[in-house]
């Protein structure tokens, strides 16, 4: 990619709310003959956002319906699930004139009349289908809207007002929800081979974490940060994370051409509708400034199994806007010797108890819960940290939900929640998360209870009595918690975490705490689309690996007993795991079996069974293979 196009100051990069009018769009795309399309951009239930080319000429002769009534478009192409079935599949896009749009670049298409990148209006849009709106973006607007409401109501009383030294509610001028991401992502050569072995090693030994990066990974960084800025997104820093192993060069290439690292990317927190469109921005970015350099980037949570997985940890806070310009953070303590104040205890605690509501909509594919096991700094159980001392911050990095704060400056006070994945759909999820928050706020607001007696309910020990949360649960942890307790331990002490998708989406049963925020069908369909996409996922892709890696795993020379022994085992294990016979089937085959009967129980104990056979035979076959000399 030539610098030029990256820093060209005479390119359009963001189209601020004021401008997304009829008179302001005409001019602009007068001006900017380099923007050839406008695309109006939709989010479905499953995170994917639409794409179209309508030529700027044809947009401009029907700017008036197109910015009032949007276009048309077939909602069996997108994931509408339940929504837009085949018989009523119409759906219409419909633009969101309060959003920031944006244009995107071709680099490696130059308008010839200008000279310039050519350029597509991106407009950030809404899904109708038959009247009411069923997009992920419109499900996490209406969700904060409903949010917001309900405190400014909630802190129209004496007590709250004169906690925040406010003389009236009319000094109020808003409440924001305020969300921050930190993006992880893979970036490697394609079709190297990986050795995961060396990747582990480099882990282990943390060559990687935090390093200078270099050669063609330096410059793609760079670059993406540079454009960043220029869209507005106004980043805080890239570096390498924990995974990668050394760049080098074979083949007297003058380039680096063996290339796998891990690298984080994080921006300015923002209203929290912004950054989960700002946060989709960054990642069509990225994967396209890496890919200009031969570099292929992952968004998966676990790209590659055996060595760190990919997070997207996010960081909420609310904020109380004065008309005299002041901000106050919601959560942020008043008073002395505390950790949180009401609301941010009820944020917490909400959170808390109702995870086993939110999970299913941070975790819903086989790739997040490859994530979410022991020994990778993922979370796995519901407990929380809020720190040792009243005016430091955790940094416990073994939690679901961490307190961040600088005693310093209030206005910092947050909660992250450690458990999405680059690949979560940040719309749906944060709409979760708020309903869980909600639902602990309507608690913790209750004026019979103290901010000390909240702090001790959240501080319990197990079997110890509580108002909101579960007796049987310990919900705080100061110390490593993959250290401290066994793996039954923590099952005990924290809660059984789901260990597939159907274990997870099996929760969503009773969703009446969702439903104050978040319509039925919405998570109807999604309950629906996690389903079959999980299903899809076994019968296409994991089955299919499964079964070539069976394969492959061939009969050597034996030396010795050690190594008859060891074929012995590896043998029985493929022919569970794979071949049929008359009247038994193998493991394999009764999940496709069970799957078609819809039987997602037994499809979900066999992938369990399926996965711990497949690791102990991976295992094996390396002692056996290592062995064959």
């Amino acid at each position: 990619m030539k610098s030029e196009f990256v820093l060209n100051k005479n390119l359009i990069y963001a189209i601020p709310t004021e401008k997304c009018n009829k008179e302001s769009l005409i001019e602009l795309l007068n001006d900017h003959k380099e923007i050839k399309f406008v695309s109006f951009v939709g989010i479905d239930l499953w995170g994917n956002d639409t794409d179209e080319k309508i030529p700027v000429d044809y947009f401009i002769d029907n700017i008036d319906d197109m910015l009032e009534f949007g276009i048309q478009t077939d909602g069996s192409s997108v994931n509408l699930a339940k929504i837009a079935i085949l018989s009523d599949a119409r759906v219409d896009l419909i633009p969101d004139k309060d959003s920031t749009w944006y244009v995107d670049y071709n680099y490696e298409n130059i308008d010839t009349e200008t000279n310039l990148p050519t350029g597509t209006l991106r407009i950030w849009s809404f899904l109708l289908h038959n009247g009411e709106y069923v997009d992920s973006r419109f499900v996490l607007k209406s969700s904060v809207e409903k949010v917001k409401k309900y405190l400014l109501k909630k802190i129209d009383n004496k007590d709250l007002l004169n906690l925040y030294n406010i003389d009236s509610i009319n000094d109020v001028e808003n409440i924001e929800v305020m969300l921050g991401t930190e993006l992880e992502f893979w970036v490697r050569t394609p079709y190297d081979k990986i050795d995961v072995e060396e990747l582990v090693l480099s882990q282990k030994l943390k060559e990687q974490y935090w390093k200078r990066t270099k050669g063609i990974v330096r410059t793609a960084l760079e670059q993406t940060l540079q454009i960043l800025d220029l869209y507005g997104l106004k980043p805080e820093m890239g570096h390498k994370e924990v995974g990668g192993v050394k760049t080098y060069i074979s083949g007297g290439e003058k380039t680096d051409n063996h290339i796998v690292e891990q690298l984080e990317i994080d921006w300015k927190y923002n209203k929290i509708l912004r950054t989960a469109d700002s946060e989709l921005l960054a990642r069509i970015i990225i994967k396209e400034v890496f890919r200009l350099h031969g570099l292929e980037v992952s968004f998966n949570a676990k790209p590659i199994i055996g060595v760190a997985g990919s997070g997207e940890h996010c960081h909420f806070s609310f904020m109380l806007k004065l008309k005299n310009g002041k901000s106050i953070n919601l959560l942020a303590s008043t008073e002395e010797k505390t950790y949180l104040s009401k609301i941010g205890w009820g944020m917490l605690m909400g959170i808390l108890k109702n995870y086993d509501l939110i999970n299913p909509f941070v975790a819903n594919t086989n790739d997040a819960f490859n994530r979410l096991k022991p020994g990778y700094e993922a979370p796995t159980h519901v407990v929380a940290s809020i720190g040792n001392d009243f005016n430091g911050e955790t940094r416990n990095r073994t939690v679901l939900v961490g307190l961040v704060k600088d005693k310093s400056n209030p206005l910092s006070t947050r909660l992250e929640v450690r458990s999405p994945n680059p690949k979560t759909n940040l719309f749906l999820a944060t709409s979760v998360i708020l309903a869980g928050m909600l639902d602990g706020i309507e608690y913790c607001l209750q004026k019979d209870l103290t901010n000390n007696q909240l702090e001790q309910e959240v501080c319990k020990n197990y079997e110890s009595n509580a108002k909101y949360l579960s007796k049987e649960k310990i919900y705080r942890e100061e110390h490593d918690i993959f250290d401290v307790y066994t793996n039954e331990e923590r099952d005990k002490y924290f809660g059984k975490p789901p260990k597939t998708v159907y274990e997870n989406i099996d929760n969503l049963k009773d969703t009446k705490i969702l439903e104050k925020i978040i319509d039925k069908k919405i998570i109807e369909a999604h309950i629906d689309l996690s389903i079959k996409n999980w299903i899809l996922d076994l019968k296409q892709r994991i089955i299919p690996e499964n079964r070539k890696t069976i394969l492959s795993y061939t009969k050597l020379k034996h030396f010795n007993r050690y190594d008859r022994c060891l074929w012995k085992k590896i043998y029985e294990l493929k022919q569970q795991l794979a071949k049929d016979e008359d009247k038994k089937k193998s493991i394999i085959s009764k999940i496709i079996i069970y799957a078609e009967q819809k039987d997602y129980k037994q499809v979900s104990d066999l992938q369990l069974e399926m996965d711990k056979k497949m690791e102990i035979l991976n295992e094996l076959y390396i002692q056996y293979k290592n062995n064959n000399i």
